[in-house]
């Protein structure tokens, strides 16, 4: 835990995922205030069309009717799939239609060695060469109603699973634009099959930065005939929070949970089915969490990169927050859950003084590599003081997003104690001869800084007794009415 600094005397928050109980007790589904809100009713296509690939070696060397021959045969334990010369716009079956590339390098390239980093399974490095090699690849594109969507995915990555090991292929999923050695393949994406599937094993997350804050959207839901889902406006620090609230309510659309009125959704973490998606979920709640979360559906902005596929945005205009990251951040807090802690310092530490001055020392060191761009996962936070309403300062914690000069804007990661109308999740600006310290997180979660942290708790030992109750969560009064009722 990243307790918040104190001046002698002063009474500082920790760094938490914090909401006030007042807020949230005026958070309601009931309202709807978004103009171009989403439709009532299940989120899944009437029709379902997607694609999978398998790149070739070179050797063993084939002709073209040997690798279309593989598809003939590896079909016959697939009966259900109907081999068709063109995919109809409102398939009545399973059909899959299925074409051999042979010019991939200029029509179908893999992965390059770079993007493999992210993008690749399993491949050792002679696996990864031998795959920028290929000149062939096997695309099979996959089309069905809604009524097969399960046995459709199921026979689809069995398919190509079958012919990957009968030509020492690599399989591409075209829709998480991911490629896999069989093993892998088998691992991730056919294995442990459970109907409706853990949505997370069938898609992926991509997040990255966009100047001033993270955007999170998944790839791959088009495979369940689902819209992919987007978060703006993120920040690094609760990426893994966003993660585990995206890939619920996918799977709770993947489970059949409708949109309650126009795009109001209610997520119930105790609804999910899937007991490895939800337990996933679990493994991130502090004791408080409500587990009940009122989000509003919006049409997602599409962007260069983004999949083509419907994008629908999960926002928190429920919630209370000064903007959207504050409301944000109020929503995860209330879902998953928080931890309060106030530290006490009676008096002035020289060691926790000469600590500060060290982690000082690191600011133009840090800013230089701010400068130069973090990796995706990768951030800063700082701890810096906010004046409170009897003068004093409340020392919280900041995640950077801009950095120019002597001033430093960024995201708060505290809730306040004693500042009046800031939120965590707040854009807020602080200056750099203030910072107090410094909490450097790698993308593996590796840490540099924090150093006056374990001495705050030891100055604040003996202390516990003085601490306020902790906070008690308010469950947010979410709209439960008839999702095709009059409201």
């Amino acid at each position: 835990m990243k307790n918040s600094t104190l001046l002698p005397g002063e009474v500082r928050p920790t760094l938490v995922l914090a909401i006030s109980v007042l807020s949230l007790f005026f958070c309601s589904c009931s309202r709807n205030n978004s103009k171009n809100s989403l439709p009532p009713g299940p989120a899944m296509s009437r029709f379902i069309r997607f694609e999978l690939a398998v790149y070739l070696p070179i050797v063993p060397p084939a002709t073209r009717q040997q690798r279309m021959r593989v598809v003939t045969e590896s079909l016959r334990d697939y009966p259900s799939l109907k081999l068709v010369d063109s995919l109809p716009e409102e398939p009545l079956t399973m059909q899959v239609r299925a074409e051999l590339n042979e010019n991939v390098k200029d029509h179908y390239a893999p992965p390059s060695a770079t993007s493999l980093k992210y993008s690749g399974h399993g491949l050792s490095s002679k696996q990864a060469d031998e795959l920028q090699k290929c000149t062939q690849a096997l695309v099979l594109k996959f089309a069905h109603p809604q009524k097969d969507v399960w046995t459709a995915l199921r026979a689809a990555t069995g398919l190509v699973s079958e012919i990957a090991a009968k030509t020492d292929g690599y399989v591409w999923d075209e829709e998480t634009r991911e490629v896999f050695t069989l093993e892998a393949w088998r691992r991730d994406r056919n294995g442990q099959w459970t109907e409706p599937p853990r949505v997370s094993r069938q898609t992926i997350i991509h997040e990255y930065n966009t100047g001033h804050s993270v955007r999170a959207i998944t790839l791959g839901m088009a495979k369940m005939g689902l819209p992919d889902l987007v978060v703006e406006n993120a920040g690094w620090s609760s990426s893994s929070q966003i993660g585990n609230l995206i890939n619920l309510v996918g799977q709770a659309w993947a489970e059949g949970k409708p949109l309650r009125r126009s795009g109001e959704f209610e997520l119930s973490l105790q609804q999910i089915k899937n007991t490895a998606q939800r337990d996933d979920a679990v493994k991130s709640l502090k004791p408080n969490a409500t587990k009940i979360g009122c989000l509003t559906l919006v049409p997602g902005k599409w962007e260069d990169g983004d999949p083509h596929n419907i994008l629908v945005q999960l926002t928190f205009d429920k919630y209370p927050g000064n903007d959207s990251q504050a409301r944000q951040d109020s929503m995860v807090s209330s879902f998953f859950g928080w931890e309060d802690h106030v530290a006490y310092i009676e008096r002035d530490d020289d060691e926790l003084l000469a600590a500060s001055a060290r982690a000082k020392e690191q600011l133009p060191v840090l800013q230089k590599a701010f400068a130069a761009g973090f990796q995706p996962g990768e951030y800063l936070e700082l701890k810096a003081p906010f004046k409170t309403e009897s003068g004093g300062n409340e020392w919280m914690w900041v995640e950077v997003t801009t950095w120019r000069g002597n001033r430093i804007g960024g995201l708060l990661n505290n809730n306040p104690e004693k500042v009046r109308n800031l939120h965590s999740g707040d854009h807020v600006e602080i200056r750099q001869e203030e910072i107090f310290d410094y909490l450097h997180t790698f993308p593996d979660k590796r840490t540099e800084g924090n150093t006056t942290g374990p001495i705050i708790q030891r100055l604040e030992r003996g202390l516990e007794s003085s601490k306020p109750p902790p906070r008690q969560p308010v469950i947010p009064a979410c709209d439960t009415r008839d999702p095709y009722g009059s409201h």
